[in-house]
């Protein structure tokens, strides 16, 4: 049986369930106790990314981004130092994150999240041009760019993404991919903000640096209703549970270096050309 199609639903008798298409047309319905081997809930593991989502808003980042007195585009002077791993985004979705064929209706729930996030980096091209920030540079330039020490938190966090996802169950795929949202509903609820300043000047439209991202950073594991519920109900053993927690320690750990590697870009690369109007 290879499950195709998943849906999170409540039934008035059996509370929330998943709702599994296979390829073959036939429909399976899982019961949340199914995933019941133990008796903790999930539910105080999102809180603790909550809490640590918290924390990272309050990085030096996001306040150098709002700070209006500095130029629209020297507030994201960072992204070509994020190049790394907005490149690598993609391929942690297509390669490490998805499963394909599966039967676990967890996995199938994250495959078509998967989908979602796998081509975001488009969208970071094209601003790139949009915001002058693309360059040229001879071949050998740009691989020591990115291989460069200023830029080492970036691929240090590709690095644990792939270490973590690697051999992850569905339920470990589902908390990285939580904290992949938190993180990323911070970046773009701020960066979205400059896109609509700059869009007011050059009258070109961010996609990647804008609410058109935003609006798929939901924060949240996407592309199913019911789902935050559903999460929360989730239970694990103790072992999981503890487990679960480092994990959501250390994913925002190096986040957060990553983060503060792109403020100290931001400041020490000047750029000295103005947007031009329209």
């Amino acid at each position: 049986m290879t499950i195709n199609e998943v849906l999170v639903v409540k039934s008035p008798k059996l509370g929330q369930i998943i709702l599994a298409k296979t390829k073959q047309k036939s429909y399976f319905c899982f019961h949340i106790k199914h995933f019941k081997s133990v008796k903790l809930k999930m539910q105080p593991i999102l809180a603790l990314i909550e809490q640590k989502k918290q924390e990272y808003a309050q990085l030096p980042l996001f306040n150098f981004m709002q700070n209006k007195s500095i130029n629209p585009r020297q507030r994201l002077a960072w992204a070509p130092c994020a190049a790394h791993f907005i490149m690598n985004f993609g391929e942690v979705n297509k390669y490490f994150l998805r499963v394909e064929p599966t039967t676990d209706p967890i996995q199938a729930l994250i495959n078509k999240h998967t989908y979602e996030d796998d081509h975001h980096w488009l969208w970071f091209l094209e601003d790139l041009k949009n915001l002058e920030l693309d360059k040229s540079l001879k071949f050998s330039d740009a691989l020591k760019f990115l291989w460069d020490e200023e830029t080492k938190n970036a691929r240090w966090l590709n690095y644990h993404l792939y270490r973590y996802t690697s051999n992850a169950t569905p339920i470990q795929k589902i908390i990285i991919i939580e904290v992949l949202e938190a993180t990323g509903n911070i970046m773009f609820s701020t960066a979205a903000e400059i896109g609509k300043e700059i869009k007011e000047i050059t009258q070109k439209p961010c996609r990647y640096f804008a609410d058109f991202h935003l609006n798929v950073e939901t924060g949240h594991i996407t592309g199913t209703s019911g789902i935050e519920q559903f999460l929360q109900d989730i239970q694990l053993s103790e072992e999981a549970r503890q487990e679960a927690c480092e994990l959501v320690e250390n994913l925002f750990t190096v986040f957060t270096q990553f983060t503060n590697e792109l403020l100290v870009y931001a400041e020490t690369h000047k750029i000295e050309q103005e947007l031009k109007a329209a």
